[in-house]
């Protein structure tokens, strides 16, 4: 259910065009709640339909134009509604840790280029975060920038500190994958 509150907030910051909400998720939004652009926009008319957004009214041919939307007085209620509703946390899901209990079962082969590469991409993400931080609240000017936004980028720089921190120490003491089997072991004669 949260696709469709993401999209309500994202209108009212700024009324957009599908192809503009969509280009905004790929540059922020979609760092914490991802979707697809067909899925925007399915959801786009999902929610036009039930009166929550309205396409703005055009000021020529609509044929080719882009449609920019706008949230409804209902919208604004039903992502205030939403927004103050309780929700628990969700359980982790993370196929790498899935990874890492099968690797004490069947062993490390191969996992320690899967946990660098995981720690690559991590510390990429925290470098890209960072540089957000930077240019959009320069030292000493957090607290007149928005709090919230501030907030939410403060978890994703956590998040991804996280990350790194943990890879980096998991990768430190990754059980040697074993060689390969001797002769002996292996049954094979030569």
């Amino acid at each position: 259910m949260s696709l469709p509150h993401a999209i309500l907030t994202a209108l009212l910051e700024q009324p957009s065009s599908g192809l503009e909400l969509t280009r905004r998720f790929d540059r922020s939004i979609g760092f914490f709640w991802s979707a697809t652009h067909q899925q925007i926009y399915r959801e786009l008319g999902r929610l036009e339909t039930t009166g929550l957004i309205r396409a703005l009214p055009q000021a020529g041919p609509v044929r080719g134009q882009k449609k920019e939307y706008e949230v409804l007085p209902a919208g604004r209620a039903e992502l205030a509604r939403w927004t103050a509703a309780a929700d628990d946390p969700r359980p982790i899901r993370d196929p790498l840790l899935l990874r890492l209990r099968a690797a004490a079962v069947v062993g490390t082969a191969g996992l320690d280029t899967e946990l660098r590469r995981h720690l690559d991409l991590h510390r990429a993400q925290l470098a890209h975060y960072e540089a957000i931080g930077r240019r959009d609240f320069p030292a000493g000017e957090e607290d007149g920038a928005e709090p919230l936004q501030y907030a939410v980028l403060r978890a994703g720089v956590g998040l991804e500190s996280f990350w790194v921190r943990w890879l980096a120490e998991t990768v430190e003491n990754l059980p040697p994958a074993p060689g390969p089997p001797s002769v002996e072991e292996s049954g094979n004669p030569s």
